[in-house]
This record gives structure tokens, C-alpha cells and sequence, in this order.
């Protein structure tokens, strides 16, 4: 293996704007003896600096000077060998840029155009098969650097073949760059928090867009980029409208940056271009982005700063990626502490299917006022997530009739509006529309900086009976609990943030979930969080300690569980597996708290995130509900369900609230019937790493059940504790949960019911009062006494036995019950 060495060095330069320093800044002209100043970044040769061995320089005949980057472009560094590469002394390990300037040229017998190889990084494979034919290339990539070294490896992919580069870039990125779980999921399944660190993602630039505005120059950014228009791509361009300002952007700590995106891009912006359409006609903004490769998945960013509105709290929009609901109901000013012409920006990440299209919508909010409808966007970034593979198994067959009937959907509705325009413009105007639920519910923060004043919910809930200042936890006291959040005391993480241990003063151990700091990601989660847990108090339901949100901080922190997740009882690794019995009473206790939380109110609460990382362990396993920063308020009396954008878990999602995006109750009681499979088979809801038949925990033990072979898989550990009688209804009740159709589910009070019912199967078995169940489709079991016999009970449409859960629930009702 030949290596170079390059060492660091210090980079003098200047810019119009105020120039971002990296610790690490390796800016190489590569081939060259002489340094050469781009764009005022001085650019080194590297013939000084690598071994005489390490391939070998050309220069370009009659250079031409009429660019920028001929100067660049004008040497190469060839390599013959299998191997050979660059190596850069990291000082700080993070994030970083690394930019590969390729420019063919025929010079000394050597034509460039013909070279074909491959580039990694420190192992990670990032392009191969590569060539160049005609125009200069320049490949950005973002990747983490964990170690003092970078090795950029040069490798041709025939023997006959040879690999070359002319200048390269590694600088590090900006500390919180890139968010570790700041990213959403977004597609079929809805919007999922995505489940790995997007900092240990390689990811390599596909676009960037300045909507609305002019191509933007390195020169301009801070972070040396280029940003094209957004013309190209417009699929109708008559329906979007230039907005300008001339005001430099209002940038808050712990929002966008200029290193996110330069002031140009947050100046322009892309609205709905109204001129000659009638008020109530309902359109949208689409771009296509041509991504290349089919079947990939890719880091999304989305810029957005209002700079259309003349008042905060007007322009509410929806966000598309793919033709799924990205962001419904977004409110810019609630994210921006009410403030216009604030950056902010939203991460997501989607899979571009056989398309190989990734497509971006926006369109007016339901919530907006008929005179206001807009929408807004204001940049692009695309970014091929190079190091990860998404599973997408059984997806396709599953959603062929979303496409099918999205598209004739869509001809039978302008059909329609094309026929019906007439009268729909007349009747709509008389029409009161009846605002609907937004999704981010707007939070006010409790004081930005420290101020007194305290937190409003947008939907008008009331704060807990001792107000949330009565909750609130000083800053300062959280630091000491920590140990200033030491991380040998990190016991998890989330979507939201770092868990920590603490004890508090009052020598109380806690729970302290951190939000990112500075970050505005979660303020909606936050909020939801502090309103359900002021409310509620169970033995079964995680309680809330208190909050702090001070110097831009969101802490909330919780009475401590010992023993963690229950997911990692079941399957985590090193931890003894839980006896049959444990896992049934751990059942029952989270079915108690969610009836609970369903029942012990005048609407009720749906959870919205039930699954065996929500469900904690006491230190005797006593079971809690955890985790209600998803958690909406129940439908009226005389409603049915609650309309909402789809959000939960992979895996546990409810299939008809996904298809309908309507919420109930129900939808809880399927998530809690995935986790009941889970506790049974002790394996993950979504397992890629199984055949296709088994990916789906949810539909593979389905399939068991109904073949009546349920205890072939049941996990081993448990196999010879569990009774036949106590897993024929254990199971009957998991398959009543995971019912198609809501309405043919149990409430969750019948679920608690069966659980008990199957627990005492289990323990008057063990004492030999019952004899075992055989595989007969009616069995007679005598019943544990005291327990109502519901054998010969008929099951009716609502998912509930005709037997009244008073006799057995009383002590579980509230007098505010439902």
C-alpha cells in the first residue's frame, strides 16, 4: 500500500461575507508544484507533500485562464496502482465536506477521458466504474470522520485502467451540521422518525436548489457551494410566483444558519401564483428532482423563511415529498417564536422507488383563511444516502392501489372542477369552512431566555391543576442532576434527544430526556408531552417530574425506571429473558394504563405511539406507558374519530388510520396487539434481516394464528412455562387487536379483561384446577372462579363482548369516563 501524507496547515482567506473557519481545511492542487487561489481559498500543490512514487504528475498543455478553476484544472495526479491514496491528519473528529474535482485532459501520452475507477473512504466505497468524458465533475460528499486519519483511495477498475483527480477539498462541517436524529421518514407508512444516526450517514450531493432566486457562486456561500435555479425543475411553472425581499434574514439561535444556506437563498422564495384564479380554487407547487439511480434513499432538505406574510400566524402550508404528507398544517411563525423572515429548516428522508424521481410539493392549509392561502419554498438540497440500504419489502404490492387510485382520483376531480367550477365557486363562498385540527400544534415557549412568562397551547387545553410552573426545574439543578450531562450516564436516546440518569436534590432519581440543544426541532412533542402528563396521573402511566426550558433548552424529566424498555427484555442483548408469567403481568399493567388514558377522561387520550420501547420497567417490573409526545385528545361525543396526518412506529402502525387518516382509539389497540405478539415470540416488529414471509411480525404471526399453530413460534425461553389454555386466549386476543378494521377490534378495557382472563388460565392451570386445552375450535374450560363466563358470549360489531366490563373494571373507572 503506498501512501502521502499531507499536513495541516493553515489557510489565510477572505470573503465578501464572514467567512466560516473549520478546524480541518485541506484545500489540494492536486499534480501540481504551485499553489493556485480560488474563489480566495489557497489551494496548495501537492508535489511537495507526497512521496515521488505515489502516481505521477501531468500538466495540461496551453492551459486556458478564462476560469476560475482552470488554474485547478490545469494538473492531475494519475494513478496506475491497485491502490494508492491520499491521507489527511483529522484534527476534529465530526462531520465533514469532501469535494473530488475531476477535469479530463490529454497531455504526456495520457488522455483522462479514458480512466475508469473507484473512490472510497476511510472503507466506504463511494462511486465506482467512474469516468469522465467531456465536461469538468465535482463530487461533494458529507461523511463522518471518527478516527485522526482520512484515507481517500484511489483505485482502477481494470489492470489495464488508471485513476486520476485534480484538486481536492477536505474541510469539517459546522458543529450540528447534520442533526443525528433530527431527520424524518417519510412514504406508505407515513411519518416515522428515522430510525438510524443521520450523522453516521455517508451522504454525496445530488442538488441544490435556490428557489425562487439566481445561481449562486462559492464565492457567495460561506461553505463554498453552488446553488442552481429552480426553473428547470417547476413541473407547471404558471403556478408558482416569484417572492422577493431585500431584507437580510432574521436568524435566531438554534434555527438555520448561514452555513445551513446563505442569506440569498432565504431572501427569494417560490409562492402560489394566485393572479387569474378564482379564491376556492385549491392547486399546488411541484417540483420534479431527476435523482439518477432508481430504488435509493435520500436526505432531503427543505429551506423555508417567510418572507410573503405581513403578519405572523397567515400562511399555514402542507409539505410533500413523493406524493406522502411530509409536513401537515406547518405553521412557520410557531416554529419561529413569531417571528417573519426567520431561516428554518426541516430534514426528512425518502425512498425515490422506480421512479427515480424525487418529487417536492407544497400547497395552502385547510387552517388558512380564504384570502390567505399560500404557500412557500425557499431551497433544495437532495442527498443520495450512499452507505444505506433502505427495506422496502412487500411495499409495492401494497400501495399499487394507492397509485392507481390516487391517479384516477385525480382525472374524476378535475373533471369534475372543470365541469362543476361554476357552481362550486358560488356555493363555496357561502360556505363556512370549519377549521380542522392542526397537526403541530402551535407552542409559545415558556421564555425564550429565562422570562417568567409561561406556555399556551393553540388548541385551548388548560394546564394540569397546579399550572405547568408548578413543574417547572431550574436550569441550573438539571446540570448538577447530570453532572453537567455527563455521558457515562446516558441511558438512551430518541427522536427527541438524550436520556440521562440524575438525582435530583431532593435525592429523587430521574429521567432527564434533553432535547437537542439549540435545536429547533420537537417543539410540538415538547408541548404535547407537558399537557398530557399535567392532566394524568396512573400507576401504569410514566409520571411527569417536572420541566425546564431555559437558554433554549426543552428538558423534560420523568420518575426513573430501572429496568428500561421493555424491548430490551425481550430481546436486547445480555439480559436474562423474562419468565411467561412476567411477561403477562407487564401486559396487563400497560393495558391498564392505556384504558386509562382512553377512558379516564371526557374525551379520552389516543396514544398514538404504543410499542415495547414506550413500555418502561419499574425495578419490579411494575410496567408503565411512556412517551406521549404524539398523543392527541379523542373525538367529541358526537364524532367518530379525529382527522390527522398518519404518524407512529413502522411496524405498528394501525393500517386503516394509514389508509383514512382517521384516528381512534383503535388505533392504540393494534399497536398494543403488535406488542403482544412481540412479548410472545420475543422479536422485533420489523426485521429485514428475516425472509419476506417474516419481515412483518404483526402479519407473520397472523398467519400462525389463524392455522391454529400459534406455539410453534413462540419464543423458546418461555416454551415450556406457558399453558395451552392461557395461549389459545392470549393469542385470540392479540388477533382481535390486530383486526383490519377498527370497529371489529376490542376497546381496550376488553383487552385488559382477556389478559386477566388468560393469566388466571395460566395460574389455575398451574395448580391443576383446569385440564390443558386441546386444539378443538370450542373448548369447555371450567372458569377460574369469579371470572363471568364469556365462552357462549356472542362478540359483537364494536369489537366488545355483550358482557358489561363493569363487573370487573370498576376499580379502573373514573367518574369522568366516557
Amino acid at each position: 500500500m503506498k501512501s502521502c501524507k499531507v499536513a495541516v496547515f493553515f489557510i489565510p482567506f477572505f470573503c465578501l461575507i464572514t467567512a466560516f473557519s473549520p478546524q480541518d481545511n485541506f484545500l489540494i492542487n492536486c499534480g501540481s508544484d504551485r499553489d493556485a487561489i480560488v474563489d480566495n481559498r489557497h489551494f496548495l500543490g501537492d508535489s511537495n507533500s507526497l512521496h515521488t512514487s505515489q502516481g505521477k504528475s501531468i500538466l495540461k498543455e496551453n492551459p486556458n485562464p478564462s476560469s476560475n478553476l482552470s488554474f485547478l484544472y490545469s494538473s492531475a495526479r494519475v494513478f496506475n496502482d491497485a491502490s494508492s491514496r491520499y491521507v489527511f491528519n483529522i484534527n476534529k473528529i465530526g462531520t465533514h465536506f469532501l469535494r473530488l474535482h475531476f477535469s479530463p485532459f490529454t497531455a504526456q501520452n495520457c488522455d483522462l477521458r479514458k480512466a475508469i475507477f473507484s473512490v472510497s473512504a476511510n472503507g466506504i466505497l463511494l462511486f465506482s466504474n467512474f469516468g469522465v468524458n467531456t465536461a469538468s465533475v465535482l463530487r461533494e460528499f458529507i461523511l463522518m470522520v471518527d478516527n485522526s486519519e482520512l484515507e481517500i483511495e484511489f483505485t482502477p477498475t481494470y489492470e489495464s485502467s488508471f485513476a486520476f483527480v485534480n484538486a481536492i477539498e477536505v474541510f469539517s462541517a459546522p458543529d450540528d451540521f447534520i442533526i443525528g436524529d433530527g431527520a424524518k421518514s417519510v412514504g406508505p407508512r407515513g411519518i416515522q422518525e428515522f430510525s438510524q444516526n443521520m450523522t453516521l450517514q455517508t451522504l454525496e450531493t445530488v442538488h441544490r436548489i435556490n428557489v425562487g432566486g439566481l445561481k449562486l457562486t462559492p464565492f457567495n456561500d460561506t461553505l463554498w457551494r453552488s446553488w442552481i435555479r429552480d426553473e428547470d425543475f417547476l413541473v407547471l411553472k404558471y403556478a408558482a410566483k416569484i417572492g422577493r425581499t431585500s431584507h437580510v434574514p432574521k436568524y435566531q439561535k438554534g434555527g438555520a444558519t448561514r452555513e445551513i444556506a446563505p442569506d440569498n437563498v432565504y431572501m427569494t422564495a417560490q409562492q402560489m401564483n394566485r393572479e387569474n384564479v378564482t379564491t376556492d380554487f385549491i392547486f399546488n407547487i411541484t417540483w420534479n428532482f431527476p435523482v439518477g439511480i432508481r430504488d435509493s434513499s435520500h436526505f432531503v432538505r427543505l429551506h423555508f423563511c417567510d418572507i410573503v406574510s405581513l403578519s405572523p400566524g397567515q400562511l399555514y402550508f402542507n409539505v410533500y415529498l413523493n406524493g406522502y404528507t411530509a409536513y401537515k398544517d406547518l405553521d412557520l411563525s410557531s416554529l419561529t417564536f413569531r417571528e417573519l423572515a426567520t431561516p428554518y429548516y426541516i430534514d426528512f428522508v425518502v425512498y425515490s422507488g422506480s421512479s427515480g424521481v424525487v418529487q417536492v410539493s407544497v400547497d395552502p392549509s385547510d387552517l388558512s383563511s380564504t384570502m390567505r392561502k399560500n404557500a412557500i419554498l425557499n431551497g433544495v438540497e437532495i442527498m443520495k444516502m450512499v452507505n444505506y440500504v433502505a427495506s422496502q419489502t412487500g411495499s409495492k404490492k401494497r400501495n399499487v392501489w394507492v397509485i392507481v387510485s390516487s391517479v384516477l382520483g385525480s382525472f374524476v376531480l378535475l373533471s369534475v372542477l372543470m365541469i362543476l367550477a361554476a357552481l362550486l365557486f358560488f356555493v363555496c363562498r357561502k360556505k363556512q369552512l370549519k377549521p380542522k385540527r392542526s397537526e403541530s400544534v402551535g407552542w409559545t415557549p415558556l421564555g425564550q431566555y429565562g422570562s417568567s412568562s409561561h406556555g399556551t397551547l393553540s388548541d385551548g387545553t388548560s394546564p394540569g391543576p397546579n399550572g405547568y410552573l408548578g413543574q417547572r426545574i431550574p436550569f441550573a439543578e438539571i446540570q448538577l442532576a447530570t453532572n453537567n450531562f455527563d455521558k457515562s450516564l446516558i441511558v438512551g436516546s430518541g427522536g427527541f434527544g438524550m436520556v440521562y440518569k440524575g438525582i435530583l436534590g431532593d435525592k429523587r432519581k430521574v429521567a432527564i430526556k434533553r432535547g437537542v440543544p439549540g435545536s429547533r426541532q420537537g417543539l410540538p412533542e415538547f408541548q404535547t408531552e407537558i399537557t398530557v402528563l399535567s392532566k394524568i396521573r396512573h400507576h401504569h402511566l410514566v409520571s411527569l417530574v417536572g420541566y425546564c426550558e431555559e437558554q433554549s433548552e426543552m428538558i423534560l424529566v420523568y420518575e426513573y425506571m430501572e429496568k428500561g424498555p421493555l424491548k430490551r427484555h425481550l430481546y436486547g442483548p445480555g439480559i436474562s429473558p423474562l419468565s411467561w408469567k412476567k411477561r403477562l403481568e407487564i401486559c396487563i399493567g400497560a393495558a391498564r394504563g392505556l384504558h386509562y388514558l382512553h377512558t379516564g377522561f371526557a374525551q379520552g387520550i389516543i396514544h398514538r405511539d404504543i410499542k415495547s420501547t414506550n413500555i418502561l420497567l419499574d425495578e419490579n417490573c411494575v410496567a408503565k406507558v411512556a412517551d406521549f409526545g404524539l398523543s392527541r385528545t379523542g373525538p367529541c361525543l358526537n364524532e367518530t374519530h379525529v382527522s390527522t396526518g398518519v404518524k407512529g412506529s413502522f411496524g405498528y402502525l394501525d393500517p386503516e388510520y394509514f389508509r383514512r387518516q382517521q384516528l381512534t382509539d383503535k388505533s392504540d389497540v393494534y399497536s398494543f396487539g403488535v406488542v403482544l405478539f412481540e412479548v410472545l415470540c420475543a422479536r422485533p416488529a420489523i426485521d429485514p434481516l428475516l425472509s419476506r414471509e417474516q419481515v412483518n411480525l404483526a402479519e407473520w404471526s397472523m398467519q400462525w394464528q389463524k392455522d391454529g399453530q400459534l406455539e410453534q413460534i413462540v419464543d423458546p425461553h418461555i416454551r415450556g412455562q406457558i399453558k395451552l389454555s392461557c395461549l389459545k386466549k392470549f393469542g385470540e386476543t392479540a388477533e382481535k387487536c390486530l383486526a383490519d378494521y377498527g370497529i371489529d377490534r376490542p376497546t381496550m378495557g376488553d383487552v385488559l379483561w382477556n389478559l386477566e382472563y388468560a393469566f388466571q388460565l395460566q395460574e389455575s392451570e398451574t395448580l391443576g384446577e383446569l385440564p390443558a386445552i386441546s386444539n378443538a375450535s370450542s373448548p369447555e374450560v371450567p372458569l377460574p372462579e369469579g371470572l363471568p363466563n364469556t365462552h357462549n358470549e356472542a362478540y359483537n360489531g364494536d369489537g366488545a363482548s355483550d358482557i358489561s366490563t363493569s363487573k370487573v373494571f370498576s376499580q379502573l373507572m373514573t367518574n369522568e369516563g366516557r
